[in-house]
């Protein structure tokens, strides 16, 4: 709906509420049923660590392993562009006990197939068994970094700018984070230390675009003399909507390219992000100015505090 020329944002607050809710409710209840599909950074696996006497091209190392039979494995670049790691399910056909020698053995065998693939010298700089209580304890460490971040967010905006803009803004992560999570799960899709990175990466994008939006409608509610704050929010939104699609379609550019450009070892981080940009650019809007609404912020809550015992008349 457009009220001459601004768009009415807020005269679709309703319906936008119950999408958003129905959105969330679909991502919980997969996220409950099914859970996440992690990848075998939270799953027991064995890590092989090789270094290469050039630059490593990922695409040319995951096609030879897949060629001798390893499709499962996870190639992922650490320290420098010519060290690699290799993360391999675990073999169910070994016990427990006897994991660790048989990383060892794993890590050898993956040197030498990948020797056969490339002309550079491969050093095997080591090969470990890592069990599924270190990815547990990465899947809690990174729920506990969010959990930490919100706070730590609603702190701030509280300060910054007033409390129901803190719930809101808040709210909106909130809400940023479960739907990227329930499509994950919904679709299957792998979740691994990339797409956990993204989440956080997920926070900083949607506050920063929460943040602009908030600070346009306090100024509005401190300047404008006239209009509900239905309109006054609505005039914010239409003011900061230019940078805000400017920016989300920027980004996107960026992220599309790492999606079809970076291979496999980004792929998840770019998918998350896609979903996050798109999802945050509509909770700004939707979401965050939507609780400010419905917890009736008014002039009074964002004027400028008179210091007790100032000049109100400008006179001695």
């Amino acid at each position: 709906m457009i009220l001459g020329k601004e768009i009415d944002f807020m005269g679709v607050r309703k319906p936008s509420a119950m999408i958003s809710a129905a959105l969330v409710v679909a991502s919980l209840i997969s996220l409950a049923v099914n859970s996440l599909e992690f990848g075998l950074d939270f799953t027991s696996g064995t890590s092989v660590r090789l270094s290469y006497s050039e630059s490593v091209v990922i695409r040319e190392v995951n096609q030879t392993l897949r060629d001798n039979g390893y499709e499962d494995a996870v190639v992922v670049q650490f320290g420098n562009d010519t060290d690699i790691r290799v993360i391999l399910p675990v073999d169910e056909d070994v016990a427990l006990e006897n994991q660790a020698e048989q990383a060892l053995e794993v890590g050898e065998t993956i040197a030498a197939v990948l020797r056969t693939g490339t002309t550079s010298t491969i050093g095997l700089l080591g090969s470990d068994y890592v069990s599924a209580k270190v990815g547990e304890e990465l899947a809690e460490q990174g729920g506990l970094g969010m959990l930490v971040a919100l706070g730590i967010i609603m702190v701030y905006i509280a300060v910054r700018f007033q409390f129901k803009f803190s719930v809101g803004a808040v709210v909106a992560l909130a809400h940023d984070l479960i739907i990227t999570l329930g499509i994950f799960s919904i679709f299957g899709m792998e979740f691994n230390l990339n797409t956990l990175a993204a989440m956080l990466a997920i926070i900083g994008y949607s506050l920063n675009d929460t943040i602009v939006v908030s600070d346009r409608i306090r100024e509005n509610f401190r300047r404008m003399r006239k209009g509900s704050p239905i309109e006054i929010v609505n005039t914010s939104l239409n003011q900061t909507l230019s940078r805000t699609l400017i920016t989300s379609f920027t980004t996107l550019l960026v992220l599309f390219s790492i999606l079809f450009i970076g291979g496999d070892a980004t792929r998840g981080f770019a998918i998350a992000l896609i979903i996050g940009v798109v999802v945050g650019t509509y909770s700004s809007i939707y979401i965050a100015s939507n609780i400010i609404i419905y917890m009736k912020v008014t002039r009074e809550d964002l004027m400028i505090p008179i210091k007790e015992g100032a000049d109100l008349d400008g006179s001695p």
